[in-house]
C-alpha cells in the first residue's frame, strides 16, 4: 500500500473548511496509511474544526487586505513574508507528495512554497465565481477541480476538472436517522422541523426573519433547529428565552452534529453558498435559499437561481425574506406534495462521488511526478 503524504491548506468559512476535511477523509479511505497535514489561518475556524475533525493543523499569521483601512496593510505584508517563510519550512520538513488548496488566506503561501519545492498542486473551487486566492495560484496549479460548468472564465482551460464540491459522507450516513437526530437536539419526532443555516458565521436578516416567522411556526405546530452564528447567538438567546416553549426549539451558535441536523429537518432556511448547495442537493433536502449580497459578483444568486429555476429550491432575495419568509413556511409547510417536489428535483441536481474523484486527481498527479522524477533522474547523472 502507497505511503503518500498530502497537506492541505485554506479556510476561513466553513464552505472551505468541510470541503477540505471532505477531501482528507476521502483520501484516508482509500489510503489509511496516509499521513494528511492541515496548513490554516491563526485565528480562523479552522484551527478549531479540523482537529475536531481528527487531523493536525499548523497555522500562518496570513490574513486578508485591508481595503477600508489601507495603513494596516503594512502589517498584512509583513504577515505575509513570514507566512511565506513558515510555509516553505512546513513543505521542506513534511515533505508531501501534493498539495491542495481549498481557498482562504493561507492556502495562497502554502501552494506557492510546494511548487517552488515542486510538488504538484491542486486548487479545488466551490463557487461559480471563483476566489481571488485561487485565481492568483491558477496559473501554477497542475489541476484545477471546479463545481460549476463555465469556469475556463477564470482558470485555464485544459487544467479544469469538473468533480462537483465534495461533502462529508457523515451527513448521508446518518440522513436516515430520523427520530435519533431529533432526540440529539431533544425535540418531538412527531412535528415538524425546520433547519435554519445562516451559514458558518451566522447572517443577520436570516436571523431577523426567523424571529418574525417565529409566530407561524408556533401556529404551525413547526419545531426549530436554529444555527444563529456566534456574533448573533446572546442577543437571540435573551430575545427569545420568554417565549413559549412550545413548539420545542433548539437555539445555538454553531451545530457541530450537522449530519443529525439534516436528518432532522423536513424543510431548510440556508444561505447559498456553494458547499451548502452540495449537501442539500446529495441529501435531497428541500429548501429556502437566501443568498448572501455580501460576495463576489453576486455569486450566491447564481448559485441560488441554478437550483430554484429546476424546481430544487425555493429563492428569497436577502433584502424580502423578513416579508416573505412567514408566507412562505406557512405555504410549503401545507403542501406536503411540493416538498416533496422539491426534495426529489434537489436530488437529482447532485454531484456525487466528487471527493472520490479528487482523490483520483490526486493520486494521478502524484505518481505523474514520481515517473517524471525517475525519468529525469538519469540525465542528471549523464551531465554530472
Amino acid at each position: 500500500m502507497s505511503h503518500y503524504k498530502i497537506i492541505i491548506s485554506g479556510g476561513g468559512t466553513g464552505g472551505h473548511i468541510f470541503p477540505a476535511i471532505a477531501i482528507a477523509n476521502a483520501f484516508r479511505r482509500r489510503y489509511p496509511d496516509a499521513e494528511v497535514l492541515f496548513v490554516g489561518a491563526e485565528g480562523r475556524m479552522e484551527m478549531e474544526r479540523v482537529p475536531a475533525a481528527g487531523y493536525r493543523i499548523i497555522g500562518l499569521p496570513v490574513s486578508g487586505l485591508d481595503r477600508r483601512r489601507p495603513w494596516r496593510n503594512i502589517g498584512v505584508m509583513r504577515r505575509l513574508w513570514v507566512s511565506l517563510r513558515r510555509a516553505r519550512t512546513i513543505v521542506s520538513d513534511f515533505q508531501p507528495d501534493v498539495a491542495v488548496g481549498v481557498g482562504g488566506y493561507a492556502s495562497g503561501p502554502l501552494l506557492r512554497a510546494a511548487e517552488a519545492a515542486g510538488v504538484p498542486t491542486l486548487i479545488q473551487e466551490q463557487n461559480s465565481y471563483a476566489g481571488i486566492t485561487n485565481k492568483w495560484l491558477a496559473k501554477r496549479a497542475a489541476r484545477i477541480c471546479v463545481a460549476y460548468p463555465g469556469m475556463e472564465r477564470f482558470f485555464p482551460a485544459e487544467k479544469i476538472v469538473l468533480t462537483g464540491n465534495p461533502v462529508r459522507k457523515d451527513l448521508e450516513e446518518a440522513i436516515n436517522c430520523h427520530d435519533e437526530a431529533l432526540k440529539h437536539f431533544g425535540l418531538d419526532p412527531a412535528c415538524k422541523t425546520l433547519l435554519v443555516l445562516g451559514g458558518s458565521l451566522g447572517a443577520r436578516t436570516i436571523n431577523e426573519a426567523v424571529e418574525v416567522a417565529l409566530p407561524t411556526l408556533a401556529d404551525l405546530g413547526v419545531q426549530l433547529i436554529w444555527q444563529t452564528g456566534r456574533s448573533y447567538y446572546d442577543a437571540i438567546r435573551s430575545r427569545v428565552a420568554d417565549l413559549e416553549p412550545e413548539p420545542k426549539r433548539w437555539v445555538g451558535p454553531f451545530i457541530t452534529r450537522m449530519d443529525y441536523a439534516y436528518a432532522a429537518a423536513d424543510l431548510v432556511v440556508s444561505r447559498a453558498g456553494a458547499s451548502s448547495i452540495s449537501e442539500l442537493c446529495l441529501l435531497g433536502k428541500p429548501a429556502i435559499l437566501v443568498p448572501s449580497p455580501n460576495v463576489a459578483e453576486d455569486h450566491q444568486t447564481k448559485n441560488a437561481r441554478s437550483v430554484a429555476d429546476r424546481g430544487g429550491a425555493v429563492m428569497i432575495a436577502d433584502g424580502e425574506v423578513r416579508k416573505l419568509l412567514p408566507d412562505t413556511l406557512r405555504r410549503l409547510f401545507g403542501d406536503r406534495e411540493q416538498l416533496k417536489a422539491l426534495a426529489l428535483h434537489s436530488s437529482q441536481l447532485a454531484e456525487r462521488d466528487s471527493d472520490e474523484r479528487i482523490v483520483d486527481e490526486l493520486v494521478t498527479l502524484i505518481e505523474n511526478n514520481k515517473r517524471l522524477g525517475a525519468t529525469k533522474a538519469p540525465q542528471t547523472e549523464k551531465k554530472r
